[in-house]
């Protein structure tokens, strides 16, 4: 199984394009050399039927010095009425080898050459991306992840927009006030997002490419899969551990959505504890029927950091990609790793 957007997406419309032209190379250039055309004679029709609607196959009965020949042709339609006489190719050292060249092959090259052009401009696009984010980040003084400093031990709040296909992400404190945030400022399906981080405690707001989710299956286990997406161009999980984050995943008791341990640089700079919808804690105390049902995206944050970017980057690829590992593994792959012992 994977995924239907991002990277992957792109190799299959180019791999589906490169045969839709090949076909359609094929059946208007190759397919008819040599081939002689006459009329034949629609005498059957063969129905195809779908719920909306139908399509006849005719076979076609013509004469090639002499001698009659039958054939079904390869081309369906709905106006194919039996008597109708039709233009036919037959091949003149085997008559009996027949087809309508009836041109679809063009459609197929027309299919494949709009497909191409899609999956070459996106790739352009996402480069010219990177390259305007570059000039970005060296205008605004690099967009590296903030230094660790220790201030007091704090609660805060992850949460979400769900809902909606510009899913954008957030940290409050107790006072719903707005620390740290992601705002979408280019929705597209073909290349990355852009995101704004803004890290409104210190006045700081630094733009980013975040890239489509991305799925895709290890083996026949349902929940064995790959969660990632690309953050500026770089898988997530390569980027938190380049900037010396890992993440140790403990299963809370009697929750289905386990708690995160970050740690950067050997030293545990917060823990992420899956939550519902209702991070807060009077807000799950109001909703109480589903305060115990952990939602993907919402977590209760504990930490000492004065600046929230790693722990934020750290929650936000959590939050989008679904994963239970900072390699953006599931319980499949932990199950292997004796998770279910812990």
């Amino acid at each position: 199984m994977i995924s239907l957007r991002g990277p992957k997406l792109k190799i299959i419309a180019a791999v589906l394009a490169v045969i839709a032209l090949a076909a359609g190379i094929y059946l208007t250039f190759f397919r008819s050399r040599g081939f002689v055309k006459t009329t034949g004679t629609i005498i059957s029709l063969r129905e195809d039927s779908s719920d909306d609607s139908s399509v006849y196959f005719p076979t076609v009965e013509y004469t090639v010095d002499g001698k009659t020949y039958t054939g079904e042709l390869d081309t369906g339609s709905g106006s194919y009425k039996v008597g109708k006489t039709v233009p036919v190719l037959y091949d003149p050292n085997d008559p009996a080898v027949v087809h309508d060249g009836s041109g679809v092959g063009i459609y197929f090259i027309v299919v494949g050459a709009v497909i191409l052009a899609v999956v070459i401009w996106s790739t352009v696009q996402k480069k010219r991306g990177l390259q305007q984010l570059e000039e970005q980040h060296a205008l605004h003084g690099g967009a590296g992840l903030a230094p660790s400093v220790q201030g007091e031990e704090r609660e805060l709040y992850f949460l979400s927009d769900t809902g909606t296909a510009k899913v954008g992400h957030r940290i409050e404190d107790g006072q719903r006030r707005v620390l740290y945030e992601a705002k979408m400022t280019k929705f597209t399906l073909t290349s990355p997002y852009g995101f704004d981080f803004i890290d409104h405690e210190h006045g700081r707001t630094t733009p980013h490419l975040v890239g489509h989710e991305e799925e895709s299956e290890y083996n026949s286990f349902l929940l064995d899969s790959n969660f990632t997406f690309e953050l500026d161009g770089e898988d997530i999980w390569k980027y938190l551990k380049k900037n010396g984050i890992d993440v140790k995943t403990e299963r809370m008791d009697g929750a289905v959505w386990p708690q995160y341990r970050i740690s950067r640089d050997g030293e545990e700079i917060a823990i992420l504890e899956s939550s519902s919808q209702y991070v807060h804690e009077e807000d799950a105390e109001q909703h109480s029927v589903v305060s115990k049902l952990a939602v993907p995206g919402f977590y209760r944050i504990h930490t000492r950091e004065e600046y929230l970017d790693a722990v934020f980057v750290t929650a936000m690829a959590f939050a989008r990609s679904r994963a239970l590992n900072d390699e953006g593994g599931t319980f499949g792959k932990q199950l292997r790793a004796g998770f279910a012992k812990k």
